[in-house]
């Protein structure tokens, strides 16, 4: 498990959350699927992060 790979891919959660949010405000929708994007590029990162867990978890 890496803690840095895990706050990477929460700070690009809520970088995306907030870009999301000002597509909402300003009513844009590339920001708004830009952010929508990002949130889900996050998960897919941690999701990475949980299967190397298990990996390790099964190795030790």
């Amino acid at each position: 498990m890496s803690i840095e790979d895990r706050a990477k891919a929460t700070a690009k959660n809520v970088e995306g959350k907030a870009q999301e949010a000002l597509g909402n405000i300003t009513g844009d929708p590339e920001d708004q699927a830009e952010g929508k994007a990002k949130q889900a590029e996050s998960e897919v990162r941690h999701g990475i992060e949980d299967v190397k867990d298990n990996v390790k978890k099964k190795v030790d």
